[in-house]
């Protein structure tokens, strides 16, 4: 059976956290943007862009490695929002949101590793 990359559902929930981050930085100030903001979104960005690059190489090798560089992403994520959080730029239940989604995302982005494990 064929596959297309929007099958992924670690992609898609991947895809959906960075627009839900996205949305959040766009409503800070500009410093806060240009700072932590810009760095938060290019984190979050990343965890779907590698996920979709290590997809397209077709070589399950080089896709492990694509879904490491988006685990790597993910922690990064988690650091920007704990730094937000506690520079007020988010609520803590904001963080809590999206530090859950990030777990899930975490999980099933492992949980992929090991499939492409087996193919490979």
């Amino acid at each position: 059976m064929n596959y297309k990359l929007e099958d992924l559902e670690v992609y898609n929930l991947s895809e959906v956290i960075s627009d839900k981050i996205w949305e959040i930085v766009m409503n800070w100030d500009y410093f806060a943007k240009d700072t932590i903001g810009k760095q938060l979104c290019r984190a979050s960005d990343s965890i779907s862009a590698n996920i979709a690059e290590g997809y397209g190489r077709y070589h399950f090798k080089e896709n492990k490695n694509f879904c490491y560089y988006s685990r790597g992403s993910i922690l990064e994520v988690k650091s920007f929002l704990r730094k937000s959080k506690n520079r007020k730029l988010i609520s803590n239940e904001i963080y809590e949101v999206l530090h859950s989604d990030l777990q899930i995302i975490h999980l099933k982005l492992n949980a992929y590793i090991k499939y492409t494990g087996k193919k490979g």
